[in-house]
């Protein structure tokens, strides 16, 4: 397996912050996302399903890829926990997966709200902030790019083609989600504590590694730090489902009567 990574290990210079290479992708990501947004937000059911399902078919085929790097290459075949793929951007993965056969439409348009929201937002601010994108490796740097763009991707797909819940009710949700599945970070985090394992960064063993929050978990504690880091990520969130709301609004407006 080894000597299989090995020829995929094509080594790169990290690209820099709004160098060409990330303003490439992520201008050019940017403008894909709404465009195939747009072009695709009168999908049906069905083709919706098969659009959702088959984005978290092609991050988990990535993600495979990534960890097999890791393991088998980087690693020499020790596995790379710190790695473990249950971050906040890893979790549409999952959810892609799942909700496609969910049969409920009420626990469907909160699964989409979460993705329309809070997964959005960590696409958008991980391709501003791209430090944790770029890899001394180009398939890892690729991979963490097309990753996040394609993050962006469903959530503007969702809000273009009304599938977001429009209530209060349904952010709620969406936040309990988020709380749900922090929760399981933070059991990720505490029952494998001997490893440098920060799912959601809010692992009271090993800092944060995000910076304003690092300085903030430095003058205060943990639990203060997860408090603050949650409620920055649902204020966020937020201003994204008012931007889907308005999406909504202005796509029902009917145009005046002629005379």
């Amino acid at each position: 397996m080894y000597e299989l990574m090995q020829l995929t290990a094509w080594g790169m210079e990290k690209p820099k912050a709004y160098g060409a290479f990330h303003l490439t992708f992520m201008i050019g990501g940017l403008f894909l996302c709404v465009l195939f947004a747009f072009l695709l937000r009168k999908a049906s059911d069905r083709a919706n399903k098969i659009i959702i399902f088959s984005c978290g078919a092609f991050l988990a085929v990535c993600e495979v890829y990534k960890q097999l790097f890791y393991t088998f290459y980087i690693g020499e075949g020790s596995y790379q926990w710190w790695i473990f793929p249950f971050q906040l951007c890893s979790v549409p993965m999952y959810l892609c997966l799942i909700v496609p056969f969910i049969k409920s439409k009420r626990v469907s348009e909160w699964i989409y709200t979460f993705l329309a929201t809070y997964n959005l937002l960590g696409g958008f601010i991980a391709l501003f902030e791209p430090s944790g994108l770029s890899h001394e490796y180009v398939t890892l740097t690729l991979h963490a790019f097309i990753w996040h763009i394609l993050l962006v991707f469903i959530g503007f797909y969702i809000i273009a083609s009304g599938r977001a819940g429009k209530k209060i009710s349904d952010f709620v949700m969406a936040f309990a989600i988020l709380l749900f599945l922090s929760s399981i970070a933070e059991w990720i985090n505490t029952d494998l504590r001997m490893y440098d394992i920060k799912m959601f960064y809010i692992s009271p063993y090993h800092g944060t590694p995000l910076a304003v929050f690092k300085s903030i978990e430095a003058k205060t504690n943990w639990l203060v730090n997860m408090v603050l880091y949650i409620f920055a990520m649902t204020a966020g969130a937020f201003v994204f489902f008012l931007v889907g709301l308005l999406v909504h609004r202005i796509k029902h407006i009917k145009p005046p009567k002629k005379a």
